[in-house]
């Protein structure tokens, strides 16, 4: 390219700048010399350059933000300045011991200058910024033009900006060989952790209504199994994860010892509070049975299988705190894996369990077995597997733990050293559990009762328990991924207190999450049925076709949930946890409510159809009431139109691909029958249309988000 260096412009042949056009270069019969050709102008012939500044540098013209920087009016534009100029004489020879210096070692921390105003010496990079900020610590390629990328940042300064003082520079510690690679190898195990832990927990999920079935014996044991994640989020769950573990992580980073002494109090202090809950848990089982279940506490032989399931299960509370306590403390000492793969163990070890139970008395289809008829043996076999799998997802953090260089010691000075105030810091937090595990309560009731009145398999609390967590996959998998990376972002701009920055990334997150949500949200609803009969054929083609109608009305309810996860972020970013809160309470009242109406008015046989509709309404009133706050806390929308207009063009694509594939569906499931192989054909076929369907309608309406995740589809297989 023509396109001169900017340090040769404006300068003449002595150093001064020059208005007037290009010096005229000497001719032949002045001085004697000839004339140089390259201080002649290259450019005198070309009629457009007067008319378009930038026609000298393709590259700046199209990069040129015309917006931002309007061209001036027609008629002002300045003469054009000669091109090619000899520099300006230096006054003085150089001086080697100027240019010649060695460059201070750059500084093995972040720069200074930090987005949104931070402070380098007290920001800690977590997550997807510390991705971001350290891929490069390990990367030794050398670079031709990085000095020029230097250069320009030291002279980035505003003019008559004076310099800031520099500090002597000290001797460059020697680089961590391999750091960034074991920070993206620990995100990588974290990520494949997380993945395999949920699809064995599906896994799980399917063996267990396989060897229960979906009647009143597998609510009973869901029931008991529920309980004690339950009483662990409302005791000491909610709190531990969200204020202990910073203080932990605190600790760990201020005290002298490496907070090795905070975490030694905080885990005996766990131990301690846990035992005694799991005392007090397993000598009011029954009672927590009746609280959780009339149903099934007045029906003698139920109650009297889930009371034994309870006491079975209620001593994994114990090993659930543990485990989280000490997949923290290797957190705060960059052990990521262990807290993500164990989880895989429980999974594993329960698998095994009811695998053997189903070899030794067949699954619920065969065998029938019912909360008469189960043997205590049967009983005691699944209740020792299912606390052994917590039992051994604890103990597997041990070893990690002594890898660490952590040596637990119990003990038990626990005043004076923070944890008191701590405590108190939970209080919202345990409240907002509170209030959610109330309306989980009210519909654990009504479900139990709904399914052991209409006398069919599927219709009580297990078939709602089994659609949820299908329902429920795309937003941990979606939405959560989406907002893990925007969250720090958006976490920077409130503190930064520029409500601009945090409307604009909620919207983004609100509009790259609806691109897959959505067409998800109408699979569920127009193939929940042969997915289920698919899932779940082993339970029975009754239960089966139940759990598929319930996983058919949750099916558009995912479509708020996913809205109001990505809204409550906005809230937790300006350290706000009262307004979710009352957020919480309020879709908890609405769920309660709708579904008691449900219970009342329709058939016990769709009672808990009702419910799984009622909790997606219930989110959506809540979405309706915490954008109104957040958009007055950002002092404007946000961005609702555009929002409202993507959801809108993306339904509207979605809406006729449903109804085609739903159609094609239910027409091969009818052909073809409810088993798994009219069930796979159903749902791949009716899967393929609806899919096409969308695809193209969405194209059609040049949805920019789904042209943004196809091209990036694109680039990421390299095509």
């Amino acid at each position: 390219m023509n396109a001169p260096y900017d340090g040769d412009r404006g300068q003449g042949a002595g150093g001064a700048g020059s208005s007037s056009g290009p010096p005229v270069p000497p001719g032949p019969g002045q001085d004697g010399e000839n004339p140089d050709p390259y201080l002649q102008h290259a450019y005198d012939h070309d009629p457009y350059r007067a008319q378009d500044l930038a026609a000298q540098d393709p590259v700046a013209e199209a990069l040129y933000d015309r917006a931002s920087h309007p061209p001036p009016p027609p008629g002002t534009y300045q003469e054009p300045q000669p091109l090619y100029q000899q520099p300006p004489a230096a006054q003085y020879a150089p001086d080697p011991r100027i240019w010649a210096q060695t460059p201070p070692p750059e500084p093995a921390g972040p720069s200074r200058h930090l987005p949104y105003g931070d402070n380098a010496a007290t920001t800690q990079y977590v997550g997807v910024d510390d991705l971001v900020t350290r891929a490069s610590d390990d990367r030794e390629e050398q670079d031709a033009f990085a000095h020029l990328f230097r250069d320009q940042e030291g002279s980035g300064r505003a003019p008559g900006t004076p310099a800031e003082p520099e500090a002597a520079p000290a001797p460059m510690p020697p680089k961590s060989g391999g750091k960034a690679a074991g920070i993206l190898k620990s995100s990588a195990l974290m990520a494949a952790g997380t993945m395999v832990s949920r699809l064995t927990g599906f896994v799980r999920s399917l063996v267990i209504t396989a060897a229960l079935g979906a009647a009143l014996l597998g609510d009973s044991f869901i029931i008991a199994y529920t309980l004690p994640t339950m009483i662990y989020i409302l005791t000491v769950g909610g709190g531990l994860n969200s204020v202990f573990v910073p203080q932990l992580v605190r600790s760990m980073k201020d005290d002298a010892d490496g907070g090795e002494a905070y975490a030694n109090r905080l885990l005996t202090l766990v131990m301690v509070a846990l035992g005694a809950i799991v005392a007090a848990a397993v000598f009011g089982a029954p009672w927590l049975i009746h609280l959780l279940s009339p149903t099934i506490s007045n029906d003698a032989a139920a109650n009297s299988v889930a009371v034994t399931f309870a006491r079975y299960c209620l001593p994994t509370i114990f090993f659930m705190g543990i485990h989280v306590v000490m997949g923290q403390i290797l957190n705060a000492r960059g052990k990521f894996g262990a807290m993500m793969w164990t989880p895989v163990l429980n999974n594993i070890v329960m698998i095994c369990t009811f695998g053997l139970f189903i070899w030794v008395y067949g699954s619920a289809a065969e065998s029938q077995m019912g909360v008469e008829t189960i043997p205590p043996e049967g009983v005691r076999l699944l209740g020792i597997g299912t606390l052994l799998g917590l039992v051994v997802q604890a103990l597997a953090m041990i070893p990690y733990l002594r890898e660490a260089g952590f040596r637990f010691r119990p003990r038990f000075d626990w005043r004076g050293h923070g944890l008191g105030k701590t405590i108190k810091l939970a209080k919202w937090t345990v409240l907002f559990v509170l209030a959610n595990q109330a309306g989980v309560i009210v519909v654990t009731q009504l479900a139990t009762a709904a399914g052991a009145h209409s006398g069919k398999d599927g219709t009580g609390f297990l078939g709602y328990s089994n659609a949820q967590l299908i329902w429920g996959m795309p937003q941990a998998i979606i939405t959560v991924s989406v907002m893990a990376a925007l969250l720090p972002r958006i976490s920077r701009a409130a503190h930064d207190n520029d409500p601009g920055a945090v409307r604009d990334d909620i919207s983004q997150g609100l509009r790259n999450s609806a691109v897959a949500i959505v067409p998800v949200a109408f699979t569920f609803l127009a193939l929940g049925l042969p997915m289920c009969t698919l899932l779940y054929a082993s339970s029975g083609t009754e239960a089966a076709r139940s759990m598929g109608f319930i996983l058919m009305a949750f099916g558009l309810g995912l479509i708020p949930y996913s809205v109001q996860y990505v809204v409550l972020r906005g809230f937790y970013a300006y350290e706000d946890t009262r307004t979710p809160f009352y957020n919480t309470v309020i879709v908890a009242a609405v769920n309660a409510a709708a579904s008691a109406v449900c219970y009342v008015v329709l058939p016990a046989q769709w009672a808990v159809v009702g419910m799984a509709a009622s909790y997606g309404l219930a989110y959506a009133v809540g979405v309706g009431i915490a954008w109104r706050r957040l958009s007055n806390r950002l002092g404007g929308g946000l961005d609702g139109a555009r929002v409202v207009r993507t959801y809108a063009r993306l339904c509207l694509a979605a809406l006729p691909a449903a109804i085609v594939g739903g159609a094609v569906g239910f027409a091969l499931l009818a052909a073809l029958g409810d088993g798994a192989g009219g069930s796979v054909v159903a749902l791949v076929c009716g899967s393929v249309v609806l899919m096409g369907i969308f695809f193209v309608a969405a194209k059609k309406m040049r949805i920019e988000e789904l042209n943004g995740m196809v091209g990036m589809v694109r680039g990421r297989l390299g095509r």
